[in-house]
């Protein structure tokens, strides 16, 4: 299956150098560049995108709003987003992950890991960049909270809030699978039914609602 890709950058050089990287994968291609977030919203809604590749600082209408808007579209319900962003201590990182970002890489990251990201993300899992993770997280916990679609975690059974806690600190589903003794598809199962009752659309947010509900705190991670 071909990955859809769209592109949202203000600088046409960065622009044209990520679609050289994405056309090189056999499993992807190139359906649309945008060099504003308005022409990224309008754009995802035509060219029929599996995944936007966002920046966050642009023109007209910025990667956060962009990814708001796009996140809150029912027509665009399957659009995955990945934030891309030149420095890692970008505060808007947090927003973009709220507005509904599945995850964010920096830009100095390798293409051998973009492409990966852009798969990751595409088969709806959540990315965070590893070295800024829990800077970001600190900074999420000093800001105003927005509280999850459906439920808290108090909503969940004993188990499903240890399969939270374990998604907050980054595990797959097979790596909370080993964790807790259990298959991988119940553990995917597990994860589906979680986002289910918490409302939300993908791990990232997930990880949100542990650490804005203290389920897990930085420094546990």
């Amino acid at each position: 299956m071909t990955i859809r890709v769209l592109l949202a950058d203000d600088q046409t050089l960065v622009r044209e150098a990520f679609a050289m990287l994405v056309e090189s994968a056999r499993d992807m291609e190139v359906v649309g560049q945008a060099g504003t977030g308005r022409e990224a919203v309008e754009l995802a809604r035509g060219a029929r995108a599996d995944l936007v590749v966002m920046d966050v600082r642009m023109p007209d209408l910025d990667g956060i709003e962009a990814t708001r808007l796009i996140a809150a579209d029912e027509d665009l319900a399957g659009v995955r987003v990945l934030v891309l962003t030149t420095y890692d201590t970008d505060e808007n990182i947090v927003e973009a992950l709220r507005a509904g970002a599945s995850g964010f890489l920096v830009k100095d990251t390798r293409p051998a890991e973009l492409l990966d990201a852009i798969r990751t993300v595409a088969a709806g899992e959540a990315l965070l960049s590893p070295g800024p993770t829990a800077r970001l997280i600190e900074r999420f916990l000093r800001s105003p909270s927005v509280p999850a679609a459906g439920g808290g975690p108090e909503c969940l059974s004993e188990r499903e809030r240890e399969v939270l806690a374990l998604v907050a600190r980054g595990l797959n589903n097979t790596e909370i699978a080993e964790a807790l003794g259990l298959s991988p598809l119940t553990a995917k199962t597990h994860v589906s039914r979680i986002m289910g009752k918490l409302g939300v659309r993908d791990r990232a947010q997930l990880v949100i609602v542990a650490y804005e509900s203290g389920l897990v705190t930085p420094g546990t991670v």
